[in-house]
């Protein structure tokens, strides 16, 4: 009897090591970009309401007997923003094997791939780093950059009155590194290394001259048509890197400012591979541009699914009964 393991929110968070995952993830990005064809795509979906649907089909990885189908749409005015479930389907017979909330894994592995990719193509003696937007994903950006590398001083900012000061005091104790709040974008990011950019802007706010030479930026924020984040004049004058050629310019960072496939340096799993240099100087401007992708969620829910077996998580119920 077939039988379909249920795990909630809290049951994936406790299950989940995004630490773990990196390997995993690093692999994924460059079989992706190593296949010309077969690739899942993101299909999105408005609402009658103030939410966005988005459905990412089929979701595979490699070495992953497993795929995934994740359903769930974004409210920016609630908390959680993100809600939906992550469906987990054996890949020889398509069985149920789990029903997992969406929210936590998409925030751990998207915060994973863009710390990966800031990681990838910063200076290596990159140490400051501006959070732009310090919400949820903010925070797993600079959580999951802090585990790949060092990190001396980072400065927040966000649009939400007493929000840049909430992250930098609770960051400041979790990481043990000095997180300072600022008042404008412009001061986030003087000065700074790496900048990480996850907002629901849909006007460009890093401009020219406000990045130091060398800077990388990661922007996560422009992930659907009409948002954006870096200025077209910036990333024109960068090394602009994806997760997804087409996908950049169809609902990512160069749709939203009127840029097409030509301003795409390299795929970030062109650069994890050696395919692409990345970086050639240390002057030189970095931008990740990330919409996220469906073997993202492979990864992290393969990992979930094996963690709850091992430990008895969950509950299960039979959907063909």
């Amino acid at each position: 009897m077939a039988r379909t393991l249920l795990l909630t929110r809290s049951e994936v968070a406790a299950l989940l090591d995004p630490a773990a995952l990196v390997p995993a993830l690093r692999s994924a990005f460059v079989d992706y970009s190593a296949r010309a064809e077969g690739r899942a795509r993101r299909v999105r979906s408005a609402l009658p309401g103030p939410g966005s649907a988005t459905v990412l089909f089929p979701g595979v990885a490699p070495g992953i007997p497993a795929y995934t189908v994740k359903v769930h749409a974004k409210f920016p005015d609630q908390q959680p923003a993100i809600r939906g479930v992550l469906c987990l389907h054996a890949m020889g017979t398509g069985e149920l094997l789990a029903v997992m909330d969406s929210t936590y894994i998409t925030s751990v592995r998207t915060g994973l791939a863009g710390a990966l990719a800031a990681h990838a193509l910063a200076r290596p003696d990159a140490d400051t780093a501006a959070v732009v937007g310090a919400g949820v994903q903010g925070v797993q950006q600079l959580r999951s950059l802090a585990a790949l590398r060092s990190l001396r001083l980072a400065r927040s900012h966000d649009t939400v009155a007493g929000r840049a000061e909430s992250f930098a005091h609770a960051m400041t104790a979790e990481l043990g590194i000095r997180v300072e709040p600022t008042t404008t974008v412009e001061a986030a990011v003087r000065g700074a290394g790496i900048v990480l950019a996850a907002t629901w802007a849909r006007e460009a706010f890093i401009l020219p001259g406000m990045l130091a030479p060398g800077a990388h930026v990661t922007t996560l924020g422009a992930d659907e048509p009409g948002k954006a984040e870096v200025s077209a004049e910036v990333i024109r004058a960068a090394l602009f890197v994806c997760d997804d050629r087409v996908l950049a310019v169809e609902m990512g960072a160069l749709g939203g400012i009127g840029l097409g496939p030509e301003a795409v340096g390299a795929e970030l799993g062109e650069v994890l591979s050696g395919a692409h240099p990345g970086r050639t100087s240390s002057e030189q401007v970095t931008v990740y541009g990330g919409v996220g992708l469906a073997f993202q969620d492979a990864v992290a829910a393969w990992a979930v699914y094996e963690a709850a077996r091992r430990s008895g998580a969950g509950r299960e119920v039979d959907f063909l009964a």
